[in-house]
């Protein structure tokens, strides 16, 4: 009982005397602004401020979302997942924060021939698979596809063996490629 008192005092202490921040230790400059913080601000004009853009819209991440479905990416975790999230030119399944952990990963276009070839870079072992796209290869953890220019990647992570995700990730990318 007095080892947890002990324990609890000084995690106390630690905290309260912990830095309350992660920035520089410099203190704030006249007026309260914090460092840096001198840069000229635009006059109200009474519009919402514009949402920050990353660029022109590319349709490659709702096609991803389109050649992966949320059920075939819940059929290929095993379990099931959240709704995608779309950004750049992927879109991600990832399983509820209540477990267990699967994510399913959707990549078209330079960012899926990109992961190919890192994962040739790393030396992971590829194979083919034959009869289904113009290229059809085939890691552990995911498969690549390309039909003409365009490439596509799904990748699936999970805490298992990762020899009993084969099989599913050769269904899928089989379906994949037809909808290509």
């Amino acid at each position: 009982m007095r080892s947890r008192r002990l324990v609890a005092l000084a995690l106390t202490a630690t905290l309260l005397t912990a830095p309350a921040g992660c920035g520089d230790d410099e203190p704030p400059a006249a007026g309260g602004a914090p460092p840096g913080a001198g840069a000229p601000v635009a006059e109200p004009t009474g519009e919402a401020p514009a949402e920050p853009s990353a660029g022109p819209v590319d349709d490659a991440a709702s096609q991803a979302c389109t050649l992966v479905s949320k059920a075939d990416a819940e059929r290929l975790a095993g379990t099931a997942l959240d709704e995608p999230v779309v950004a750049g030119q992927s879109c991600t399944y990832t399983g509820p924060v209540t477990g267990p952990t699967a994510q399913v990963e959707v990549f078209v276009g330079e960012g899926a021939k990109k992961y190919l070839d890192i994962e040739r870079q790393l030396g992971h072992e590829i194979r083919e698979l034959a009869g289904t796209a113009d290229e059809a290869l085939l890691t552990a953890e995911a498969f690549f596809l390309r039909k003409g220019e365009l490439w596509v990647a799904v990748r699936l992570v999970r805490l298992n063996d990762p020899q009993e995700n084969r099989a599913p990730l050769e269904r899928l990318a089989r379906t994949v490629a037809g909808r290509m």
